[in-house]
């Protein structure tokens, strides 16, 4: 599915991709809706079968009723279904980004996650290699993508590049592992396209609950933060907002939590 075509006159303002925008509580969403209020126009990225197999199932309709909403505030959009196990998808993508919203993209956020738990013991190669495809190899060829095709300014720090992580691993090591990967892939771009005048991050965003944590899980998690509460889709996006303003181009080639202080 994707939202209808829109019109490909040159953008006034920049385009973000963000990938992982499939539900409407979840942080890419947040994270959508942040920089769409900031005047950025928004391509995202969706994979309904991936929530159709986890707990909280698929959210019918979601990515046209987040397209309309980040439209409302002003922001051209394009939601684009792709699935990042294939490795052609990334370069699909940022063509489709930039047929529908006539333009290149200055921001790459990516928020995407395959996150099935499993541990040491129990965690199946199949599942190690698809964590490995979805969180490390795609989001490395994202990366290459907007890379090869970024144009800015001589002498200016435009590009932006913003993955998010996680440090858990005990009893989730396919998914920690692959973020892990992710990281390092994401720093490597702070150094390697800084010549392009891009910065690249990375953001833990700590315990977000957006719909997958227990009632135990939830107040245990809550006591581990010294502010009481957990963190919000809301939280997340003030930071990456940040990071993609002309005012966060100094901070480059860091790992930054946003986590309240939460306890590891």
């Amino acid at each position: 599915m994707t939202t209808p075509a829109q019109p490909s006159a040159t953008p006034s303002r920049p385009i973000a991709l963000i990938t992982g925008v499939g539900r409407s509580i979840g942080i890419g969403a947040g994270i959508a809706r942040r920089l769409a209020a900031s005047g950025w126009d928004i391509a995202f990225t969706y994979w309904t079968p991936y929530d159709r197999r986890m707990e909280w199932g698929a959210e019918p309709g979601a990515p046209a009723s987040i397209a309309q909403e980040l439209a409302e505030a002003g922001a051209r959009t394009a939601a684009i279904e792709a699935d990042l196990t294939d490795p052609d998808a990334p370069a699909r993508i940022f063509d489709e980004a930039e047929q529908r919203l006539g333009g290149p993209v200055t921001a790459l956020v990516l928020s995407h996650a395959e996150s099935v738990d499993s541990g040491l013991l129990d965690t199946t190669v199949e599942a190690f290699d698809r964590h490995f495809a979805v969180n490390s190899r795609a989001g490395w060829l994202l990366i290459r993508e907007y890379g090869l095709r970024f144009r800015g300014a001589p002498g200016t720090v435009t590009g932006r590049i913003v993955a998010l992580t996680s440090d858990h691993t005990v009893g989730n090591l396919p998914y920690g592992a692959s973020k892990g990967a992710l990281d390092r892939i994401t720093l490597a771009a702070a150094h390697e396209l800084a010549h392009l005048g891009v910065t690249a991050n990375v953001v833990n965003p700590g315990p977000v609950d957006t719909g997958w944590m227990s009632d135990d899980l939830r107040e245990a998690l809550v006591r581990g933060t010294p502010l009481g509460r957990l963190g919000t889709p809301r939280d997340t996006a003030h930071l990456v907002d940040f990071l993609c303003s002309p005012e966060g181009q100094w901070i480059n080639g860091q790992l930054l939590k946003s986590n309240g202080g939460a306890a590891a």
